[in-house]
């Protein structure tokens, strides 16, 4: 219960602290690529309960339909100019503050994934981190902060082995981790970590 009110102050804050800063964002946003502000995707929340993840349109609509699927390349083309910028910066993920004030993020948690990249965990590990929401930022989330660079954007096939056999068991170590060490020490700690990430990635 602490946690959900710290998390409602937080993203109530960030909201009404960050709306004004992002509005030069979001005309950016209507003015170029397709024309739409926000994307939203299923993502696998607590007790494995689906929920609509919102970030910042950066990709064409239909990226997880052509090839490349779900997974995201380093010079993907399918990233719009504009949202190479906000994808370096972590800025898309900001609109996430609003699924931390519905409650269906925290702060700091599991990563949020797509129901195809939740499955390549196996099932010890789904059954333990799906008691737990997912968070804006997190141990794995900080650890592969730069994930699009062990992808090229040409091998689709290629692209989906490497996440399921070496990249999924990783993180799903990280989950793990967390869900065993958590604490408010433990996610101040990775707020820290976090930013520093994004100020020095």
């Amino acid at each position: 219960m602490l946690k959900r009110f710290l998390d409602i102050i937080f993203s109530s804050t960030a909201i009404v602290l960050l709306t004004p800063l992002l509005l030069p964002v979001m005309i950016i946003l209507r003015l170029t690529g397709e024309g739409y502000i926000f994307y939203s995707q299923k993502r696998i929340g607590q007790h494995g309960k689906p929920f609509n993840l919102l970030k910042f349109a950066t990709m064409f609509k239909d990226s997880p339909k052509m090839a490349g699927g779900n997974i995201t390349a380093k010079d993907d083309p399918r990233i719009f100019p504009f949202g190479k910028f906000l994808r370096k910066y972590k800025l898309n993920e900001l609109p996430q503050i609003v699924n931390v004030w519905l409650g269906d993020m925290s702060i700091i948690g599991r990563r949020p994934t797509v129901t195809e990249h939740f499955d390549f965990y196996n099932e010890d590990v789904k059954n333990i981190i799906s008691k737990y929401k997912p968070g804006l930022s997190g141990i794995s989330s900080i650890v592969f902060r730069d994930e699009e660079k062990y992808f090229n954007n040409k091998d689709t096939k290629a692209n989906r082995q490497f996440y399921q056999e070496k990249i999924a068991p990783f993180k799903g170590e990280l989950e793990l981790w967390y869900c065993d060490n958590q604490s408010l020490m433990t996610d101040l700690l990775l707020i820290i970590a976090t930013i520093i990430s994004v100020i020095f990635p």
